[in-house]
C-alpha cells in the first residue's frame, strides 16, 4: 500500500534548472530517511542526494552547490531542485525513502523514477 511516486522530469537546456517531487502514500507511521539516485543508461544508480527527518543532507560531490534535497514532512513529500544543470546530469532519477507502515517493520521504497534529459 505504501508507494512513491515521482514527478517534474523532462527536457531541459544546459545551464537550466529543474525540481523533482517525490510523494509518499499509503498508511504510514514513519518516514525517516528519504533521498533521491540516478542511473544513467549503462550505469549504476549512484547516490545524489540524502535527507534525514531533521533535515541533516548529503549531497554527491557532482552535485554540491547546485542541487538541493528538502522535504515536508507534513506533506509526506521530498524535493529535489536542480540548477546549473549539465548533460551529465541526464538520467532517470528515483526517489528513495525509509518507511515503517502502520502495522508492519521498517522498510526501503523505491519510486518508479522519472527522466530527466539535460540537452539542448
Amino acid at each position: 500500500q505504501v508507494r512513491l511516486v515521482e514527478s517534474g522530469g523532462g527536457l531541459v537546456q544546459p545551464g537550466g534548472s529543474l525540481g523533482l517531487s517525490c510523494a509518499a502514500s499509503g498508511s504510514i507511521l514513519i518516514i525517516s530517511n528519504m533521498g533521491w539516485y540516478r542511473q544513467a543508461p549503462g550505469k549504476p544508480r549512484d547516490l545524489v542526494a540524502t535527507i534525514t527527518s531533521t533535515g541533516t543532507t548529503n549531497y554527491a560531490d557532482s552535485v554540491k552547490g547546485r542541487f538541493t534535497i528538502s522535504r515536508d514532512n507534513a506533506k509526506r513529500r521530498v524535493y529535489l531542485q536542480m540548477n546549473s544543470l549539465n548533460p551529465e546530469d541526464t538520467a532517470v532519477y528515483y526517489c528513495n525513502a525509509d518507511i515503517r507502515p502502520l502495522g508492519y517493520a521498517p522498510s526501503n521504497y523505491w519510486g518508479q523514477g522519472t527522466q530527466v534529459t539535460v540537452s539542448s
